[in-house]
């Protein structure tokens, strides 16, 4: 049920996204319970001027030219615990699998309701049950 969107530089190597997007995946199972198969990532590479982030920093946190967008859409219903560690979890995976700062790895998650999805069909697999 996740929607995992990534935008990175467009001189980032397939090798260097394949294992963003493994690490990302790995973690949304291991500690977001995410069911096993449920990957669904789309990759946005980008010309340098296309990724803007503040040069001075934004809370004590400098950038590079390597910054790393992730947005990820899934059910609501996690605690704050279980994110805080898939935060950890995917920023220290993606510095330990590609090298990249782990400043440089900028996540937001966005919380919707389980009935907001169709995975094909038309249907709406995750309706509420009556």
């Amino acid at each position: 049920m996740p929607l995992v969107r990534i935008d990175v530089a467009a001189e980032t190597s397939t090798e260097t996204v394949a294992a963003i997007g493994d690490v990302i995946y790995d973690a949304m199972v291991s500690i977001a319970s995410v069911p096993e198969h449920d990957k669904f990532q789309i990759v946005h590479r980008h010309a340098a001027d296309e990724l803007v982030y503040p040069a001075e920093g934004y809370l004590g946190i400098t950038y590079s030219k390597n910054i790393v967008f992730i947005q990820i859409t899934w059910n609501e219903g996690r605690t704050v615990d279980v994110k805080k560690a898939f935060y950890k979890a995917v920023a220290e995976g993606i510095h330990e699998r590609t090298g990249l700062r782990q400043e440089d790895i900028w996540i937001s998650l966005l919380d919707t309701k389980r009935e907001n999805w169709s995975f094909g069909n038309g249907d709406m697999q995750y309706a509420p049950k009556d």
